[in-house]
C-alpha cells in the first residue's frame, strides 16, 4: 500500500503542471487542494516511516489546506516550488546529519564504498542541492512573473529534462571516477 501511495504521489507531482494548465477551466483550485491533500494524508497514514517524511507530509497537507481554503489560482502554481524545497531539505539535511543522500543510494548497490567514493557522493549531493535551490527559485520566479504556459513548460517538461541531464552527466563522471571507459 505504501509503495502504491508513493507511486501515485510521484505521478501526481509529474503531471501536476499539466493538470493545472489544462484543468483550471474545469476544476477550482480548492478541488486540486483536496485531491492532492488526500494523497498526502494517505502517505502520512500509510507511507513508510523515513526521516523527514512526516514533516514533508505536514508541510504538503498545510499547503493543500491553504489551497482549499483560499481557492487561489496563484497558489496552485507554488506546488513545484514546495517540492523543490522538500528535495533541497532532504538532500541538504543529509549533508549535515549524514550520510548524504547520494551515498545512501550508492550503498544500496555497493554496500562497501571506498573513501574516494564517499567524498564523491558528498560532492554529488551538494550539486543536487544547488540544482534544487536553482530549480525552486526559477519555479518561484515563473509563478510570480511569467504566463501560465511558461510555468507549465518549465515545471512540467524543462525541469525534468534538466534533472535527466544532471543524472546523465553524473553517470558519465562516475564512470570516469571509477576508471571505466
Amino acid at each position: 500500500m505504501s509503495r502504491l501511495i508513493g507511486l501515485v504521489l510521484l505521478l501526481a507531482a509529474l503531471l501536476y503542471p499539466f493538470a493545472v494548465y489544462f484543468g483550471m477551466e474545469h476544476f477550482a483550485p480548492w478541488q486540486f487542494g483536496l485531491l492532492l491533500g488526500s494523497l498526502w494524508v494517505a502517505r502520512a497514514l500509510f507511507g513508510a516511516r523515513k526521516p523527514g517524511s512526516l514533516w514533508m507530509a505536514i508541510g504538503a497537507i498545510t499547503f493543500c489546506l491553504l489551497l482549499a481554503l483560499l481557492d487561489s489560482q496563484l497558489l496552485l502554481r507554488w506546488y513545484p516550488v514546495l517540492i523543490s524545497a522538500f528535495m533541497l531539505g532532504l538532500f541538504g539535511l543529509s549533508l549535515k546529519y549524514g550520510p548524504p543522500t547520494v551515498e545512501r543510494l550508492a550503498r544500496l548497490r555497493e554496500p562497501q564504498l571506498p573513501a574516494k567514493a564517499i567524498v564523491y557522493t558528498r560532492q554529488v549531493t551538494i550539486v543536487w542541492c544547488v540544482f534544487f535551490l536553482c530549480n525552486g527559485l526559477l519555479a518561484a520566479a515563473l509563478t510570480l512573473w511569467a504566463p501560465l504556459k511558461w510555468w507549465m513548460l518549465y515545471t512540467g517538461l524543462i525541469s525534468y529534462g534538466l534533472m535527466g541531464l544532471l543524472f546523465a552527466i553524473e553517470w558519465l563522471m562516475r564512470q570516469r571516477v571509477r576508471g571505466h571507459p
